[in-house]
């Protein structure tokens, strides 16, 4: 008859305390890996930064400035 695999906590009892550790950390690492990243509020500093040029450029001008830039 096979033998019953063994837990993850008696693999780790098994262990010797330095190997204890280093799963312990190991686990720590993944556990944040796969924790889901907290939202953060959009940041909108930099709305308004060229308000200045409001009166010099249209949003078409500004456009096709856009495309030269990229390549087209």
């Amino acid at each position: 008859m096979p033998a019953q695999p063994m837990s993850l906590e008696e693999l780790i009892r098994a262990l010797p305390p330095e190997a204890q550790e280093q799963a312990r950390e190991y686990l720590e690492a993944l556990y944040h890996k796969y924790q889901p990243k907290q939202a953060r509020p959009l940041k909108l500093d930099w709305a308004g930064a060229l308000a200045h040029l409001r009166d010099r450029y249209t949003s078409v001008e500004l456009q096709h400035e856009i495309l030269k830039e990229w390549g087209d």
